[in-house]
């Protein structure tokens, strides 16, 4: 299997990923990461455009306790692998 690769800004692409976005799982996915973020917000740790991630301590999106939200930089808290192998270095 070879993957075609598009251009980020590709009419193509851009269908593909208005398509990905509708599946019923990204849309309760995207909620809850939404949640997350409100209620972090709401706790003082976040504010509204500052750039950084909610990250799940314990990688369960759907876990939103207090005590699994933490705030972390875009670039930390996307670079590690997600799967059941994946250690998280440097999570606090």
């Amino acid at each position: 299997d070879t993957e075609v690769r598009l251009p980020k800004r590709s009419p193509a692409r851009l269908r593909a990923q208005k398509k990905y976005n509708k599946k019923p799982s990204e849309i309760k996915r995207r909620v809850l990461n939404n949640k997350a973020r409100r209620k972090m917000i709401k706790a003082g740790k976040a504010k509204v455009g500052d750039g950084k991630d909610v990250a799940h301590r314990d990688n369960n999106e759907s876990n939103n306790s207090s005590k699994n939200l933490s705030i972390q930089s875009r670039k930390k808290n996307r670079s590690f692998p997600r799967n059941k192998k994946a250690g998280r270095k440097g999570s606090s």
